[in-house]
């Protein structure tokens, strides 16, 4: 974890640098020569790029990635502030997912070849097919503009999170939706699945005692990287949409060559990724008995 940290801050910390000189952000064209240099010794420009490096590093460390150049305040303040917002969608997105996914990957592997299997088969083939910012397209042009149900813009209430969280999980529950019924259909034509059957082990109990614990594993990984990926900000959903998070933060630090606030973000991202991760690992040894980690 820590090596994979410090491999990001380096290459984010060089890419920055590959635009070329940050003085050019914060200064005009036509400035002195002494205000060059000036700005250049007090941003610690003078200095070879190693040493510039650790110099931002040790800062990181306690917690000062900087100041935002967009919006003029410390980025760690910037970040915090935008950070519940996507977490809330993401939660939200996540529950979602799941809640659709789930049931129609099992109901679809168990009734596989009915109209039920060939209906999930249906969303999950759109789901994937289907690119997140046409789907928030169409459902603003219905459902706000034509039907003026639902906001389609801003957090503002509950009602404000339906459209972002369709949007965004219509992707995610089709994944889901297929990784299960996959999972399922190979773990249902294994010996024991036909052996419990010829106990007289009943439906349930061979659903999800045997076949769905077995088929769990492929799913719970997709899962916890799809919550980190949820927690970090959806960029084109956030962006459509116009919610205060840290995916169209993203956005507007791109096109506003806020380094500061796009390293912290980053940075975040990754480190969110990193404990997912780590949490699958750890969640997969305690359900699956046949992993051990030594």
């Amino acid at each position: 974890m820590v090596v994979t940290l410090w491999v990001v801050s380096v290459l984010v910390f060089t890419l920055s640098r590959v635009q070329g000189d940050p003085r050019e952000m914060f200064l005009q064209r036509g400035v002195t020569q002494e205000m060059w240099d000036e700005w250049g010794v007090m941003m610690g420009l003078d200095k070879p790029l190693a040493v510039q490096y650790l110099i931002w590093a040790s800062k990181a460390i306690r917690g000062d990635l900087g100041n935002s150049n967009w919006e003029r305040r410390p980025v760690i303040e910037a970040v915090a502030e935008k950070f519940p917002a996507t977490l809330q969608l993401g939660l939200s997105t996540f529950l979602f997912s799941v809640g659709i996914g789930l049931p129609l990957g099992i109901l679809s592997a168990i009734r596989r070849g009915t109209i039920a299997d060939y209906i999930g088969r249906f969303i999950a083939v759109t789901g994937q097919a289907l690119p997140p910012f046409w789907i928030g397209l169409v459902l603003i042009l219905i459902f706000s503009v034509k039907l003026n149900w639902l906001p389609s813009a801003k957090k503002d209430g509950i009602e404000s999170f339906v459209l972002p969280t369709i949007t965004l999980g219509w992707l995610f529950a089709a994944s889901i939706l297929r990784l299960v019924r996959s999972s399922m259909l190979n773990v249902l034509d294994e010996e024991y699945i036909k052996l419990a059957k010829a106990k007289g082990a009943s439906q349930n109990m061979v659903i999800w005692k045997h076949a769905f614990k077995n088929a769990v594993a492929a799913p719970l990984t997709y899962g916890g990287l799809l919550l980190a990926a949820l927690f970090t900000g959806a960029v084109v959903t956030e962006s459509v949409f116009g919610w205060p998070g840290l995916g169209r933060t993203s956005v507007e630090a791109v096109l506003q060559n806020d380094y500061p606030m796009l390293i912290a973000i980053v940075m975040l991202f990754t480190l969110v990724f990193i404990i997912a991760n780590f949490l699958v690992d750890i969640t997969l040894a305690i359900l699956d008995p046949r992993i051990r980690y030594s």
